[in-house]
């Protein structure tokens, strides 16, 4: 039997828990395989909220192990407890309890994926003011990303700077990756150094390389207008992106650029299932990379963590408290999300 995907809870006070029941009732082939890694009640109280008029709540089963996932009955919502049971808490609010809930069904997913104990993990939306709020060893983590490299390091015995990793965003159209993450913009522009670059350039290779059965076309943008226009307007894409680009390039890696990053995601577009001219393009930093990917809709968007040994994708949004016991959260993003794991586990 395969190995089952471990979806985790997400910040129970956000919409985590209802996009998930509405995955388990309205998407059965996107879920096959999948359990929940997260809290009881919390499940409950959202397959309440999303039940209509005069209709029952979606059922949660409660597994004694993982691998019952795949013998839950369809039109459930299969759940492992992690930890302790807590009291629901309240919905739309930043809380401590709400954030150490969190951060603990993803340390719990993450050491199972590690150990081969399930396949890999999708991670509903976590709250980051939550999960610093939650205190040590949580407020160590900016986000999923840090926290999900530093188990990886831990279980391999190695430093976390030994551990690289990288955000690709991804949706039906176009694929980015980031060359730093959750940064200032100051710091992101120290982080364009040669060997950030070349080491994102070989971690994106290598990824795509499984995700698409060949290698893939990378583009890589500029950090300046324009590419710094021949050093008028700075000379980083000279001076260091270049160098690594064409680094890249002796090692065999097809890598175009830098170029103009004001045009380089409308090349690398594929609308409505053409091919553009590049697989995936390369940013220098978050916002450069994620606006574009964003802005074509965050229904479909997907997250995926490049370099860890272990499968991990997340939807392309965050909690939504002001929707959360609405009802009214859309699940596709999470859809996508499992899509694309049953896809990368071999599904």
């Amino acid at each position: 039997m395969q190995l089952p995907l471990a979806i985790t809870l997400g910040d129970p006070a956000g919409i985590g828990p209802e996009i998930i029941a509405l995955a388990f009732r309205d998407a059965p082939q996107a879920t096959a395989g999948c359990f929940v890694a997260g809290d009881v009640a919390s499940l409950r109280r959202a397959s309440a909220c999303i039940a209509g008029p005069g209709q029952p709540a979606l059922p949660v089963v409660v597994l004694d192990h993982p691998d019952e996932a795949w013998r839950a009955p369809p039109r459930c919502i299969p759940v492992w407890q992690v930890g302790a049971p807590m009291p629901p808490v309240t919905l739309g609010q930043v809380s401590a309890a709400a954030g150490e809930l969190a951060g603990r069904c993803v340390a719990w997913a993450a050491d199972a994926a590690l150990r081969g104990e399930i396949a890999g993990l999708v991670t509903a939306p976590l709250n980051k003011q939550a999960l610093s709020a939650a205190g040590p060893p949580y407020d160590g983590f900016p986000g999923h990303t840090e926290l999900l490299q530093a188990a990886a390091a831990a279980h391999a015995g190695v430093p976390v700077a030994q551990m690289p990793v990288r955000m690709m965003l991804a949706n039906d159209e176009l694929r980015t990756v980031l060359v730093s993450i959750h940064v200032s913009l100051r710091e992101a522009l120290d982080a364009v150094t040669f060997d950030n670059v070349l080491q994102t350039l070989r971690i994106t290779d290598q990824s795509l390389r499984r995700l698409l059965g060949r290698a893939p076309r990378i583009a890589v943008a500029g950090l300046n207008p324009h590419a710094g226009e021949g050093g008028l307007f700075g000379r980083e894409d000279l001076d260091v992106i270049a160098p690594a680009v064409a680094a890249a390039r002796g090692a065999g890696l097809e890598v175009h650029g830098p170029i103009a990053p004001d045009t380089v995601f409308m090349r690398a577009r594929a609308p409505q299932g053409r091919d553009g001219e590049f697989d995936v393009v390369v940013a220098m930093y978050h916002d450069q990379g994620l606006i574009p990917v964003k802005y074509l809709g965050l229904d479909q968007g997907v997250n995926v963590t490049l370099g860890l040994p272990l499968v991990r994708t997340s939807p392309d949004h965050g909690t939504a408290f002001d929707l959360a016991g609405t009802g009214r959260a859309d699940p596709s993003s999470l859809v996508a999300a499992l899509r694309m794991a049953q896809r990368l586990v071999g599904r």
